[in-house]
Parts: C-alpha cells; structure tokens; sequence
C-alpha cells in the first residue's frame, strides 16, 4: 500500500485434487475472497493515519485491485473461462489476460484480428467493463502448453492481428498492455510501433472513403449508383492487388559465400538487421 499499487496479480496454480468445473472454481474464489478481504482489511485503517501521513493515498484511494491471470498450461487452474467466473463472483477481482497463455493454452488460436474480437466479445458479454490488463509476448508452445516466452519476431503469436482489432474496433477498451518479452523495451516499442502504424492505416482509410462518398454526392449520384461505384472500386482494387502480386519479381536465390573459420564468431542475429523492432 506505501507504494500506491493500482493492482496485484496472482497465479492460482495446479488444479490439485480437483477436475476442472464448477468444484475448482468455487474453491478458487473463496481463495480469493480472502485475498480481497486481506487487502482491504490493511488498507486505510484510521488508527495508522498520522503514521502514514506522508502517503495520503493510503485513505484517500480505494484498495488495490486483486487480478486473476490466465493460465498457459492443460493442468493449471486458470483458462479464461474459469478466470471470468471467478471474477464474476468476487467483488475486487479483476481479469488479466494473458495473450501469449491463450495462444498456447488454445493450441495457437490467436491468429486473425477476429480471434481478438471474438475473445474480447466474451470478456464484454460474461464480465461487462472495459478496463483491463494483457500481458503479451512471443511464446513457444507445444500440445497446449506454453513452455517459455520469446521475442514476438520469433513466435506463431503474432502483434499485428491484435493491433488491427484495437485500432478497428477497440474504441470502448481501457486497456494497459503489458511486454513479458525476453527483450522488455525492445517488443514494447515493436507493439506500440505497429500500433500506430495500424491506427493509421485505418484513418487513412476512413479519409479516402469520406472523400470518395463525397465526391459522388457532389456529382449526384444516388444511393444505389453510390453502392455499385463503392463496389466497383472494391473489384478494381482487388484485382490490381492480385495483378501487382503476379507481377513481383521471384526472390533471388541467395548465394552461399565460403566463411573464413579464422575470423571471430558473430552474435548477430541476420533475421533482424533490416527491422530494429
């Protein structure tokens, strides 16, 4: 409580002597009803006030929240269903959604942005709000268990999906997203990086078709000739993307050069000289 903390996450662990259901959650939450009642029963007590003078927060701010995480692994307590139950039912919990746990936990289902959507669909509609925390990095996974984090680069998890479902469609979110990456700062830049570039795209987007609509007004077209123009213009793209394509030259084959084993070991990685993030 010196420090202000906004929100304290737990990992709940191992299902234990308990299958997965209705038994472990309710075990599970009354776990976390104590947690809650703990942090509370610390927080603001008016004996301690003038001991605690300097920290005003301390009776002035509501008690931390107590936030659930998502699992990464078959055997322990935590997919996001669980976590939203629980969550549901004790007041002062919170969801922490885990990406790079879904991804592996769900046999890599975190692929298209619609994935996101889908996701964050079921967050809205079983635990309503729209304040939340993710933490998000590369993960490496086999058979529905996360086995250790990497560089976003280097994973099947893709960032760019999610950025597009941010940018698109998550308007209603308050959202902090967390870097568990090996390299903290170096993804955290790369997420906000695409981002941006995401949010952008979708502006420039929105400004041509308001331009478009616009130009058809003034050249009075009416609401059907305005639908088959923008459908129109839809096939033309199209098919200058698929042209464009056909038309890209093949890669060129790389030519193997002889390596001189006197000189010194390099620890540069190749894939990432043409992209800082």
């Amino acid at each position: 409580k010196i420090l202000n903390a906004r929100h304290l996450t737990y990992h709940v662990g191992p299902y234990g002597d308990y299958e997965p259901g209705t038994s472990a959650n309710e075990q599970v939450a009354n776990v976390f009803s104590g947690v809650v009642d703990r942090v509370r029963s610390i927080w603001g007590v008016a004996k301690e006030e003038l001991d605690y003078a300097a920290f005003p927060w301390i009776h002035e701010s509501e008690p931390s929240l107590v936030g659930i995480e998502t699992s990464g692994r078959q055997e322990l307590w935590g997919t996001i269903e669980e976590v939203l139950e629980v969550c549901n039912h004790v007041e002062g919990t919170v969801p922490v959604i885990n990406m790079a746990h879904i991804h592996a936990r769900g046999h890599g289902k975190m692929k298209t942005s619609e994935d996101y959507a889908e996701l964050f669909d079921l967050v809205r509609e079983s635990y309503g709000g729209k304040k939340f925390y993710c933490h998000f990095a590369g993960v490496e996974h086999r058979m529905g268990n996360a086995l250790h984090y990497t560089q976003i680069k280097k994973s099947d998890l893709k960032f760019e999906p999610f950025a597009e479902y941010l940018a698109e469609e998550g308007d209603w979110l308050d959202i902090t997203i967390i870097s568990d990456s090996p390299l903290l700062e170096h993804d955290a830049m790369y997420m906000l990086q695409h981002y941006d570039k995401a949010r952008q795209r979708l502006l420039e987007i929105r400004a041509r078709d308001e331009r478009q609509v616009k130009l058809a007004r003034q050249a009075g077209m009416s609401d059907d000739e305005l639908a088959e123009f923008e459908r129109q213009a839809a096939e033309e793209k199209s098919k200058e993307a698929e042209k464009e394509s056909e038309l890209k030259e093949p890669a060129k084959k790389t030519v193997s050069k002889k390596v001189d084993t006197s000189s010194m070991i390099s620890f540069e990685d190749a894939d990432d000289e043409d992209d800082l993030f």
